[in-house]
């Protein structure tokens, strides 16, 4: 095998490595991206649901009728 020809072998294994290291990365970072947008959501959905019961309760509380004092 030329020189030239084993230094461009290791070149192309190098330039893989490094396509594959970026390749995984970007997987992992899209994986993750799309965990947290789904925790977010969650998040802000248990909320919303939050508020609406408390202002029920609120509501409720405000028009229920006094207990009569003896």
């Amino acid at each position: 095998m030329s020189r030239s020809n084993r230094a461009r072998v290791q070149a192309e294994a190098a330039f893989l490595k490094t396509q594959t290291r970026s390749l995984s990365r970007n997987r992992i970072v899209s994986e993750t991206d799309a965990v947290n947008q789904a925790r977010d959501a969650n998040t802000a959905r248990l909320k919303e649901q939050r508020l609406n019961k408390e202002a029920l309760d609120r509501a409720a509380v405000a028009t229920a009728p006094g207990i009569p004092l003896p």
